[in-house]
């Protein structure tokens, strides 16, 4: 009797602590968006963009529609090919999500900002920022 109250404490303990860090977590909505921008797949990742937003490679910056959007990002993943993405860092305050990652493409180290806003029952991108990773000593 004891042994099975253990086990059935125990899976409770598991399914109320799976469900507490699901919720805390939160950002499984950059999960997907890793993954497109570790391939390079610019067509799955504009889906995610906000019908107007703003896209920063390296120095220019442009406040764009999600097709000219997704050509400059298209433009720079042809220069740059991705072998890596790897997120460090995610925040959030109230219906805006933040994160920050390393993007390895084309030999070069990049830091990626994303901002993502909550709209008409979804996330949506208003922000991709993508500049090279300068050397701290």
């Amino acid at each position: 009797m004891k042994k099975l109250t253990l086990i059935l404490l125990m899976a409770l303990g598991l399914i109320a602590g799976s469900d507490v860090s699901a919720q805390q977590s939160g950002y499984e909505v950059f999960v997907p968006i890793a993954k497109y921008i570790s391939k390079g797949d610019v067509t799955r990742l504009s889906a995610w963009f906000a019908d107007n937003l703003e896209i920063s490679i390296i120095s220019s910056t442009n406040d764009s529609s999600r097709n000219q959007a997704r050509q400059i990002l298209k433009s720079f993943f042809d220069n740059y090919t991705p072998r890596s993405f790897e997120i460090n860092h995610m925040a959030s305050r109230g219906n805006m999500k933040y994160a920050l990652g390393v993007l390895n493409a084309g030999g070069e180290m990049f830091l990626v900002t994303i901002f993502m806003n909550y709209k008409d029952d979804s996330y949506q991108i208003q922000q991709l920022k993508i500049e090279r990773q300068t050397a701290v000593y």
